[in-house]
């Protein structure tokens, strides 16, 4: 990260107890290189023994993680510069609303079966993610588990971790996966309003009339309902392209007749 980037990063991370005076032996490596390696390890999705030989070595840079992880800094410093990307923003440090959703992911075959399961919905063997977002886009909460947990089972979870991070959050938004019991559960456990937007059809009872969505790809565009196509006018006269042809163009028996 640049040097701008560690200003506020630096400003953000939990002072550790040797430098206050609470004891325990001080760390070796500098904080900026720990955090560096970790970050490229996540960006590149590769191994801790994978990293390249200018960072620490690989078991001093997991164990600084995995105290970091057990200890919970690691989610205190993402909240930090939550609150100051939101501050930064002109909004309020907490988020007051967010939308929920899931998408599964198909697993590789080093994934093991403990952990995968299939998606009967979307056809997927693998993992499914489960996050909440707020208005900006950041996360507040997520959590991972595998493709057959439903919506609406890990949105009790989910929001249960939300509401303990983020407690003045009162709204969200789902899709048609979290319906049901999930909604009662969200107003009756922590008092949030879960909304269910669903999904619009185009001649629903939300769309206007002879506005259609755009085709994708090769997808035809569709058609009128039957009420509406059997109440169109049929043309008796000639169309305005042949009215156009035959005053442009006139026939031999035409030009006769004038002549």
């Amino acid at each position: 990260m640049s040097d701008a980037e560690w200003a506020v990063v630096r400003d953000a991370m939990p002072v550790p107890g040797w430098l206050e005076g609470r004891g325990g032996q001080p760390e070796s490596y500098c904080h900026r290189q720990m955090v560096d390696a970790v970050r490229y390890l996540v960006t590149g999705g590769i191994t801790w023994r994978a990293r390249p030989a200018d960072f620490p070595a690989w078991d001093r840079v997991y164990a600084f993680f995995r105290r970091w992880r057990d200890k919970g800094l690691t989610a205190e410093l993402h909240d930090r510069l939550h609150d100051r990307v939101r501050e930064a923003a002109g909004r309020d440090p907490g988020p007051t609303a967010g939308v929920i959703d899931a998408q599964p992911v198909r697993g590789a075959a080093s994934v093991p079966a403990a952990t995968r399961g299939f998606d009967g919905g979307k056809k997927v063997n693998g993992r499914k993610r489960h996050i909440v977002v707020d208005i900006l886009g950041l996360l507040p909460a997520v959590m991972v588990t595998t493709a057959s947990v439903t919506d609406r089972d890990a949105g009790q979870t989910l929001l249960a971790r939300l509401r303990d991070r983020h407690w003045h959050v009162t709204r969200v938004w789902a899709d048609g996966g979290c319906t049901g019991r999930l909604i009662d559960f969200a107003r009756d456990a922590w008092r949030i309003a879960l909304t269910v937007i669903r999904r619009a059809l185009p001649y629903g009872p939300g769309c206007r009339q002879g506005v259609h969505p755009p085709g994708r790809g090769n997808e035809q565009e569709p058609k009128p309902p039957p009420d509406q196509a059997r109440h169109q006018p049929t043309r008796t006269g000639p169309t305005p392209s042949s009215r156009a042809r035959t005053s442009e163009y006139p026939s031999r028996g035409c030009a006769a007749a004038c002549a």
